[in-house]
């Protein structure tokens, strides 16, 4: 079934109840995993944990004070390189307060804040100098380092129950942004990122190579809190981030990857919770995310640059989170050209005021990208802008020659309690979103029911708006 471009606002809604919806959010916490989710099982199975070396180097050996007042850069290193000589280990942090410039771990290796520990990152730019091999907004460069960076490793993890703030606020990283409503004095003028990211754009579809994208200092393009590149079991474990320059948690073109129990709260620009990109077997459980933008978001390159990669995000499993702050709770893009595949989400809970949006997926004709079998359900929001967003027009819209491919997306057991909009779908008349299935589902207040446009094989199966049944006409 195909929906004209015209809204669908004056559709009519049947007065008839429809009691099976009530019952929509009764499954329990650990829904059967049958059909299509019979495939989580084996996903899980193939997300190893690290396996570190049962032994200990406690940071305060190496010099730190833990009082909060000097700089423990040094002996981060330190403790780094008995790890690596060692063969691996487990770096604690005990109670107390650090400071330090950026952390680069290696393999066999965990870094561990006990509770009571907080870390705080010097947030003076030329510190993250020299630049590394990382990847910015879909492209990679050489740029500032990640707060806390692994390049290249397996078995590497970030532990304990401390907390560890990114330094970022509206005086230091943030208003390189060049605008953001939280910080009133950031403006156009001045150090801001738009020249380099220009710039960096040129570059990745000339296919300039990536050790000459030389985007450090002066470019001020901002580095992520913490990230993982191309490495292999991954773990980011109860740990509380705050305050991020730019995304908090970026694993990239990484295999076995679990983000559990950890808070990510950061409201600067950018500010993305976590954001996998171009990484296979991911878990991500059991997090708060309250954010500046995206609570999740996965990704796999833009443009040129992530077709040169080809290397989508799949086997994606998520559940047990909560979202509160975010432009939206799951996000699909918007640097997607490489695709995603193959992603689980269950029994979430999203709300805030200042959530945009429950369920996204952003791409437009110059991203592309091959975007389906995305599974949804359990989810329960309680006040949010937007509640499904799929959306083919974002930022150049349709502008280039590479149309998405989005298709096989399903949306089970989700209650909203009150929405702006209901939906805002749109697709390409020439590349229309290709099976959409909504089922079992309530949105309870709803101001507007938004847009369907260019879908085909659309269905939705005992789904109430405003009280009533819903189907589009």
């Amino acid at each position: 079934m195909r929906l004209s471009r015209r809204s669908f606002l004056q559709s009519t809604l049947a007065l008839a109840a429809l009691p099976a919806v009530s019952q929509a959010m009764s499954r329990p916490p650990q829904a059967e995993y049958s059909g299509p989710w019979a495939a989580v099982p084996g996903i899980l199975a193939a997300i190893q944990r690290p396996q570190i070396p049962a032994r200990e180097f406690n940071l305060k050996i190496f010099g730190a004070s833990g009082d909060g007042s000097g700089d423990d850069s040094r002996a981060f290193a330190a403790a780094v390189e008995a790890c690596r000589e060692a063969g691996g280990g487990r770096i604690v942090v005990p109670q107390g307060k650090y400071r330090s410039g950026p952390i680069h771990l290696v393999s066999n290796t965990e870094l561990h804040l006990q509770e009571g520990a907080v870390l705080s990152f010097i947030p003076e730019p030329e510190r993250y100098l020299p630049a590394v091999k990382t990847r910015w907004e879909g492209m990679e460069l050489m740029g500032y380092s990640p707060l806390i960076y692994a390049h290249g490793c397996q078995n590497v993890a970030l532990t304990g129950k401390g907390l560890i703030d990114g330094g970022a606020d509206c005086d230091t990283w943030w208003p390189w942004k060049g605008e953001n409503t939280k910080c009133a004095q950031s403006s156009n003028d001045g150090d801001t990122q738009h020249a380099a990211r220009r710039a960096l754009f040129e570059d990745a579809e000339k296919g300039v190579p990536v050790a000459e994208r030389l985007y450090a200092g002066g470019s001020y393009l901002r580095p992520p809190l913490v990230q993982f590149y191309e490495c292999r079991n991954v773990l980011i474990e109860d740990v509380t981030l705050e305050n991020s320059p730019f995304w908090v948690m970026h694993p990239v073109l990484c295999d076995s990857v679990t983000v559990r129990g950890v808070t990510a709260r950061s409201h600067g620009p950018n500010s993305d919770g976590c954001d996998p990109e171009s990484c296979r077997n991911v878990l991500i459980e059991d997090c708060l995310f309250d954010n500046g933008d995206d609570c999740i978001a996965i990704k796999s390159g833009r443009n040129a640059d992530g077709r040169r990669l080809a290397t989508p995000s799949e086997n994606i499993v998520i559940r047990n989170c909560r979202m509160r702050d975010g432009h939206g709770g799951l996000v699909l893009g918007s640097e997607i050209s490489g695709g995603v595949r193959n992603v689980f989400l269950e029994n979430c809970v999203m709300s805030s005021p200042n959530l945009e949006r429950g369920l996204r997926i952003k791409t437009n004709a110059m991203r592309g990208g091959e975007i389906h079998d995305i599974y949804v359900r359990n989810v329960s929001i309680g006040e949010v802008k937007d509640v499904i967003v799929i959306n083919f027009f974002y930022e150049e819209g349709d502008q280039g020659q590479f149309d998405p491919q989005v298709y096989n997306i399903f949306v089970d057991s989700l209650r909203c309690q009150q929405a702006q909009r209901a939906f805002h779908i749109r697709g390409f008349a020439r590349a229309p979103i290709r099976g959409l299935h909504i089922s079992d589902s309530v949105i309870e207040k709803a101001a507007s029911l938004g847009v369907i446009q260019e879908v085909t094989g659309l269905t939705v199966s005992k789904v109430a708006i405003n009280g009533r049944p819903f189907q589009p006409g």
